[in-house]
C-alpha cells in the first residue's frame, strides 16, 4: 500500500487525466454531452444529471424533485410504467437515481449492444414522461411511506432533519430533500407538470457515457435522439438569503432510542473554493480510521463513544461540516460534546503533525482513485461534478488542490469556521422504550 500511495502522490492530478479521454459537445438545444471510451469490458454507463434539488424548490411543494425521481420511472408516451426497467433488466443491466439538495441524477448500467435503445428509453422520457393523476398519487404514497421509515420514525433521520432545519432560516437548505410531510400531501399534477417543464429539459442538463462504444458513432445517435427535444425558459435563481448566524442554536430531540447522541453543524463554504478542500483534509484527520484525533479520543481511550463521523456537505452555495457521536452506554452526552471541544480547540491552538496531514492527502487521492474504477464510478463522478461544481474538469485538478494544503492551512480554517457563534448542535435524549 505505501507504494501505490507514493505513486499517487508523484502523479497527482495526472493520475485522473492520463487515464481519461473525454469529449465534450453542447448541442443546439443546451444539452451538455461528456463521453470517455473505456473498452476494458462490453459495458456503458449512461447518466443523466440534472440542475435541479431541494434548492429549488418552494414552500408547498417541498419533496417534488425525489417525488420526480420516482415518477421518471413510470412511462412515457412510447413506453409503458415498468418497461423501462424490463429492458434493462433483460439485457444484464440496471437503472436508479438519486436526489440530493442541488442534482438529481439518474444512470443506467447495460450491455453494449442496447447502447441505441438506452438512447431511446432516456429521451422519450425528458420529452414526454407519463405525468397523470395516478402516476403521482402512487409515487407520492411511496415517499410519504419513506419519509416515515428513514426520518419521523428514525432516530438519526430525525436528528439530521432538525439540525438543517435549524441552522439555515432563509435559504432552502432548510427544508429536507425527501419533503415536509404536508407538502408532500399538497402537491398537485399541475405542480409537477410545471416543475417538469421547467427542470428537465435539455439545457438544464449533462448527459454522461461511459464505457464500450465509439465516440464517432456514439455522437450521431446522440443527436438522433436527444437534439430535437425543445429548450426551456431559464431556470430562475436561486436566492441565498441565508442571514449570518449570532449565535449558537441547540435543540434537543426526544424520542425513542437506545442511546444518546450528539450531532454538530458549523456553517460550511461553497464547493470548488479553497477552504472547502482544506476543511474536507481536517474532516478527514478527525475521524478518517482509527488513529484520528475524534476516534482514537472518543472511542478508543476514553470509550466514551461508540462512534463517531465528520464530513462536509459538498452544497453549492455552502453547507455545513458535521460532527456526530453516539454515546456508549452510561456515558454523558455533554461530556462527549466537549471532548469534541477540546479536540477542535487543541488544533486551533496547536496545528496539526505533517504526518496527520499527509495521511490525510493519501486517503483523498486514494478515494479519488477508487470512485474512478469503473464505468459507473467515472460517469458519476464526472456527471455530479459537472453540474454541482459548475464544470467536470474541476475533477482533475482536485488532486493539485488537497496536495497543496500546508499545516498551517488546516490550523487557520479551524479558527475560522469552529466558532461557537456559528454552530447549531442537536442532542437526542432517548426516552424510554
Amino acid at each position: 500500500m505505501k507504494n501505490i500511495l507514493i505513486v499517487l502522490i508523484l502523479f497527482s492530478s495526472k493520475l485522473f487525466s492520463q487515464q481519461l479521454d473525454v469529449t465534450e459537445k453542447i448541442l443546439k438545444n443546451g444539452l451538455k454531452i461528456i463521453l470517455v471510451e473505456n473498452h476494458t469490458v462490453p459495458n456503458v454507463c449512461l447518466s443523466v444529471g440534472y440542475h435541479v434539488g431541494s434548492r429549488n424548490e418552494r414552500f408547498g411543494i417541498t419533496g417534488i424533485s425525489h417525488l420526480f425521481e420516482h415518477m421518471m420511472f413510470n412511462g412515457s408516451s412510447k413506453y409503458k410504467p415498468t418497461e423501462f426497467d424490463k429492458i434493462l433488466e433483460s439485457g444484464g443491466g440496471y437503472s436508479n437515481a438519486f436526489t440530493s439538495n442541488d442534482i438529481t441524477f439518474y444512470y443506467e448500467e447495460f450491455n453494449s449492444d442496447l447502447l441505441e435503445k438506452v438512447f431511446d428509453l432516456e429521451s422519450d422520457r425528458i420529452r414526454s414522461l407519463k405525468l397523470d393523476d395516478a402516476n403521482v398519487e402512487q409515487e407520492r404514497g411511496i415517499v410519504k411511506e419513506e419519509r416515515r421509515l428513514r426520518t419521523d420514525n428514525s432516530p438519526q433521520g430525525k436528528m439530521w432533519e432538525d439540525l438543517y432545519a435549524a441552522a439555515f432560516v432563509g435559504h432552502p437548505y432548510h427544508n429536507p430533500v425527501v419533503g415536509w410531510m404536508k407538502d408532500l400531501d399538497n402537491i398537485s399534477l399541475d405542480d409537477c407538470k410545471d416543475y417538469f417543464r421547467i427542470y428537465y429539459a435539455p439545457n438544464n442538463a449533462t448527459l454522461t457515457l461511459v464505457g464500450d462504444f465509439k465516440t464517432e458513432k456514439a455522437l450521431p445517435l446522440i443527436e438522433k435522439y436527444f437534439a430535437d427535444i425543445p429548450p426551456a425558459e431559464k431556470p430562475r435563481n436561486v436566492n441565498d438569503a441565508e442571514p449570518a448566524q449570532e449565535g449558537e442554536k441547540r435543540i434537543e430531540l426526544k424520542k425513542t432510542a437506545q442511546l444518546p447522541a450528539v450531532l454538530i453543524g458549523y456553517k460550511a463554504p461553497k464547493v470548488n473554493t479553497e477552504d472547502f478542500y482544506i476543511l474536507n483534509l481536517l474532516s478527514s484527520i478527525l475521524s478518517r480510521g482509527e488513529s484520528s484525533r475524534l476516534y482514537s479520543n472518543l472511542v478508543y481511550e476514553k470509550q466514551i463513544a461508540t462512534s463517531v463521523y465528520t464530513d462536509q456537505d459538498d452544497f453549492i452555495d455552502g453547507g455545513l461540516f458535521i460532527i456526530y457521536a453516539q454515546a456508549t452506554p452510561g456515558s454523558e452526552i455533554s461530556n462527549i460534546e466537549n471532548e469534541i471541544h477540546k479536540t477542535i480547540d487543541s488544533i486551533k491552538v496547536n496545528g496539526i503533525t505533517s504526518r496527520e496531514l499527509q495521511k490525510a492527502k493519501n486517503g483523498m487521492l486514494v478515494s479519488n482513485y477508487n470512485k474512478m474504477k469503473t464505468n459507473n464510478g467515472v460517469a458519476m463522478a464526472l456527471g455530479v461534478t459537472d453540474v454541482i461544481y459548475g464544470n467536470y474538469k474541476n475533477i482533475f485538478t482536485a488532486v493539485d488542490k488537497y496536495n497543496s494544503v500546508t499545516e498551517e492551512q488546516i490550523k487557520k480554517v479551524a479558527e475560522k469556521y469552529f466558532l461557537k457563534d456559528k454552530r447549531t448542535v442537536v442532542t437526542l435524549i432517548p426516552l424510554a422504550q
